[in-house]
């Protein structure tokens, strides 16, 4: 495929700063009893997350679910990701030097909430798009949401090259934080996630420095649907991992770097889904720990963002940039078990 390249992107954290220590305390005063309270709380200040991000405060975040019925939280999840993306997407056009009305196209991703349309007709209107731009809204894909709109927007722009496509994720994953899901797993969770939105634009000419790609990669392994997966309950939305699902990254590493061949990475934005993802990956890559240094920041920083993740982590790369010329690699894992990846370039 012909060279695509993405404007250097623009994310959103949500407004309250919640401690992991917060966290900790709040599993400790709503689950006293708790036959295993202290390994969870052991597991939640170990999960390599110091802060996150929420929408709204610890509390209300946590309590959504209590006495609530799952419409009244997706709603309000919905509404608080529309809120993250249309600020991402205003500040990721303003960057790139571009209108709205420029655009040909516009791929988004979010999985924490529900809404028909969904986050691109609402961003098109509140944008001011053109009403014949090319829409396309992804609802499920969750952390590999970020790599695959990057991919489906390269797909537009080499149809239509005049017209640049904007990216939109947004996620608002602390709407599965719930009492009522006392596993060790589902603990962990209340301390990995962050709520966020970014968004970039795809270009067939370069828009400034940052990343331009002419490789993509899409696999998910067989029979792995039930290893990360969501769940729906009258108190809203709910996200399970099994014990293969948190080693799957392994398994998934090898047709990867089949893919990859030899062809070699100087730089990686890798998917900061948990540390265990982040170390497997840039050692299958040959690189060391500097060069996960963005997505260890964002994880500890802000958590793990899903399917925003990836644009967090290549902002972070804008600020330390590679040499001009440096090949690399963006990759992502998520339910399925899937991987979605891009190789390039870093283009001055």
């Amino acid at each position: 495929m012909p060279p695509v390249h993405v404007s250097r992107p623009r994310t959103v954290l949500g407004a309250h700063k919640v401690g992991t220590d917060e966290i900790a305390d709040d599993i400790r005063a709503h689950h006293p009893g708790h036959p295993r309270l202290a390994a969870a709380v052991r597991a939640v200040l170990g999960c390599g997350v110091r802060t996150r991000y929420f929408t709204r405060p610890l509390a209300s975040a946590a309590s959504a679910g209590e006495g609530h019925a799952i419409g009244e939280r997706a709603r309000g999840a919905f509404a608080d990701a529309l809120e993250l993306a249309h600020e991402a997407a205003e500040a990721a056009l303003r960057d790139a030097g571009l209108a709205a009305t420029d655009l040909g196209g516009i791929v988004t991703t979010h999985s924490t909430g529900w809404s028909v349309p969904n986050l691109d007709v609402h961003l098109m209107t509140r944008l001011g798009m053109r009403p014949t731009a090319r829409a396309l809204a992804h609802t499920t894909l969750a952390c590999t949401g970020g790599v695959k709109s990057l991919i489906r927007a390269a797909d537009m722009v080499t149809a239509r090259p005049g017209r640049p496509v904007l990216v939109v994720a947004a996620e608002v994953i602390s709407a599965v934080y719930h009492h009522s899901d006392t596993g060790i797993d589902a603990m962990i969770y209340k301390a990995l996630f962050g709520d966020s939105a970014g968004a970039a634009v795809v270009s067939a000419e370069p828009l400034g420095p940052g990343f331009s790609f002419d490789d993509t990669y899409e696999h998910v392994l067989p029979d792995t649907a039930g290893h990360l997966s969501g769940r729906i309950t009258s108190d809203g939305l709910h996200f399970d991992a099994t014990k293969e699902g948190r080693a799957a990254s392994r398994h998934a590493l090898p047709a990867f770097m089949e893919w990859l061949g030899d062809r070699s990475a100087d730089f990686a934005v890798i998917h900061p889904g948990s540390p265990r993802i982040i170390a497997d990956t840039v050692g299958a890559l040959g690189l060391g720990d500097q060069a996960a240094r963005h997505s260890t920041d964002t994880l500890t920083d802000e958590g793990n963002l899903g399917g925003v993740s990836v644009l967090r982590v290549l902002e972070r790369t804008h600020d330390e940039p590679p040499a001009p010329g440096s090949r690399g690699a963006m990759v992502a894992y998520g339910p399925g078990f899937a991987t979605a990846a891009l190789y390039g370039h870093w283009h001055a």
